[in-house]
């Protein structure tokens, strides 16, 4: 990254500017300065929200590549290859003629997003979220009704707000859990109360359910099942990038009960990406078909490094708070505002470069500036103290 553009990027980042907030910027689709993250890693990057990324060699170790080299590279079948909707539909306890295939979640909701909403239609979000979560539904034209979740309440889902947001316009209803950036899970006490919501002041709504980090558990505790198979009005999303730690093969899916919603999203992925990569969907096949193996590894990880975090906040107690999440490598952590008064968080994003540090700030996900995704699970074992102590460091130079 250039001098300039870093200077910019910083300027952005402790502002909570967007490129979308400037007058020249004419994209269909807001700018979201997570897109860094795909350009910029710094030696410790805590900001990444995956596990940590599996190599060609390990997957190819896997059972059941043995005649890859005989893979012919053509086109792929319009909703996804059997062999890998059957692996998904294992793990989320669907049939596997529910499943489409896309690449990545993102997509998948913003295809969801275009095909069910149309012109005045609304879409309600439980803030904060994913950036493309909202921001491909701008993209699809679709009018944002954004009901912001709390860290004081440990961003738990606030039916309330969300019953005040809905209407008979409400067409989608955009949720995750586990929730990005804080990992915390929704039960199924409250998705069943949401759905009653809908069905009583938006009965034509279609609740989206991003699961990405669902498979993520720490250590030995329990996986939540999927909300897949819990009512036909549920659409839930997930990929092989966040627990498997294979974000480059860019495979994701939709569970979709509807068949009529299923048809029109099967040609809608046809007119924007064709099928899937034969090449990626048969990697994803393997990698499914042994996710136990892999997950427990990983599983393992991520409990020894939440038990670091949790460590290291108690000791940083008097600086920072934070939600401690239920799944995912990834979690909330605020600058405390007894400790930080405004110029100091400025401070704080300018000096983070300096110690080779990243962090995915708030403002990327609809909170503020005080607040910062931490990814405990991306760096190795040996590298996270550390880059947890650099960390230390940056708020000892700014509060000096």
């Amino acid at each position: 990254m250039n001098d300039g553009f870093q200077a910019k990027f910083n300027a952005r980042q402790r502002s909570g500017a967007s490129e979308s907030d400037r007058p020249e910027w004419r994209g269909r689709f807001p700018r979201n300065e997570i897109i860094s993250l795909l350009d910029v890693n710094r030696p410790f990057n805590l900001a990444e929200s995956t596990s940590q990324d599996l190599t060609l060699g390990e997957l190819l170790d896997l059972a059941g590549l043995d005649q890859i080299r005989s893979l012919k590279l053509g086109y792929g079948t319009s909703a996804g290859s059997s062999a890998l909707r059957e692996a998904i539909a294992e793990g989320c306890n669907v049939p596997a003629e529910q499943i489409i295939t896309t690449q990545g979640t993102a997509l998948g909701l913003f295809l969801l997003a275009f095909e069910v909403c149309r012109s005045g239609d609304d879409a309600v979000l439980a803030t904060p979220c994913f950036p493309p979560s909202r921001d491909c539904l701008v993209g699809a034209g679709v009018s944002v009704c954004e009901v912001k979740l709390s860290f004081e309440n440990g961003y738990g889902l606030d039916l309330d707000q969300i019953a005040a947001s809905l209407s008979p316009k409400t067409k989608l209803v955009s949720i995750a859990s586990p929730q990005n950036p804080s990992g915390i899970q929704t039960s199924r006490a409250d998705v069943e109360k949401l759905l009653a919501l809908m069905e009583k002041r938006s009965p034509q709504a279609i609740l989206f359910i991003d699961e990405t980090y669902r498979e993520a558990a720490y250590g030995d505790d329990a996986v939540i099942e999927s909300f897949a198979a819990m009512d036909p009005r549920i659409v839930t999303g997930a990929s092989v990038s966040k627990a498997l730690g294979a974000p480059g093969l860019r495979t994701g899916w939709l569970t979709v009960p509807d068949a009529d919603l299923r048809a029109r999203l099967t040609v809608a992925k046809m007119n924007t990406v064709i099928s899937g990569s034969v090449l990626d969907e048969t990697l994803a096949v393997a990698l499914l078909r042994n996710r136990q193996g892999v997950l427990s590894a990983r599983r393992q990880l991520l409990a020894g490094a939440l038990q670091q975090l949790a460590l290291w906040c108690e000791s940083e107690h008097g600086r920072v708070e934070w939600v401690r999440p239920d799944a995912g490598a990834l979690c909330c952590v605020r600058l405390r505002s007894d400790a930080f008064d405004e110029a100091a968080v400025s401070r704080f994003w300018d000096r983070l470069p300096g110690h080779d540090l990243q962090l995915a700030c708030g403002t990327w996900f609809g909170e503020s500036s005080r607040v910062f995704r931490l990814g405990f699970g991306y760096l190795p074992s040996a590298r996270l103290g550390p880059a947890l102590s650099a960390l230390s460091s940056v708020m000892d130079a700014v509060t000096a």
